[in-house]
């Protein structure tokens, strides 16, 4: 193999300019009044699970993304960063953003996440919740994480995936190899 065909070793900025060049077309040919920001996230450095940058849009036209529980806001994320061919490990590095609309998501789905915690530990049954995005069950196994008392685990197929919240010692132990 000769050295124009070897594999290119992306940093995530080098994927910006296409994101943005991308989202202006889309946003034209679509006729959407929306305007957007890329901005580096404003998260605590010492937050591994945080974007790195953010994708703000606004405008006229800003609230048809978030219809729906935020459908389009999340295909066009979706869209974008596939059509750009952002690798899989920077996927969760940029994320798409409208008036905090996943700040106040992910703040919800934490607290449904402890709740929900709580709710197995008193009863001792699994609690399953509804599907989810793979964006949105991270943030639940995230949320739980740490917590000794609950494990999570996802079940389902596709749009259908959906996070189980068991007690920890309701789960057989690992198998050894």
């Amino acid at each position: 193999m000769d050295s124009d065909h070897l594999p290119v070793e992306h940093s995530l900025q080098d994927y910006l300019p296409r994101i943005e060049s991308l989202l202006q077309a889309l946003i034209q040919h679509a006729r959407f009044a929306l305007a957007f920001s890329i901005q580096k996230s404003a998260s605590a450095p010492d937050d591994s699970e945080a974007p790195e940058y953010v994708v703000n849009f606004s405008g006229p036209d800003a609230d048809l993304l978030l219809e729906k529980n935020a459908a389009l806001l999340n295909a066009m994320e979706y869209v974008v960063l596939k059509a750009v061919r952002v690798e899989e490990d920077y996927f969760g590095k940029v994320s798409f953003d409208c008036q905090d609309w996943r700040q106040l998501r992910n703040e919800e789905l934490r607290l449904t996440a402890q709740v929900a915690a709580e709710r197995v530990i008193d009863t001792g049954d699994p609690f399953t919740l509804s599907p989810m995005s793979p964006r949105e069950r991270r943030v639940i196994h995230l949320a739980l994480k740490g917590h000794s008392q609950v494990l999570t685990k996802s079940e389902g197929m596709g749009a259908e995936r959906k996070v189980v919240i068991v007690p920890a010692n309701s789960l057989p132990p690992p198998a050894r190899h």
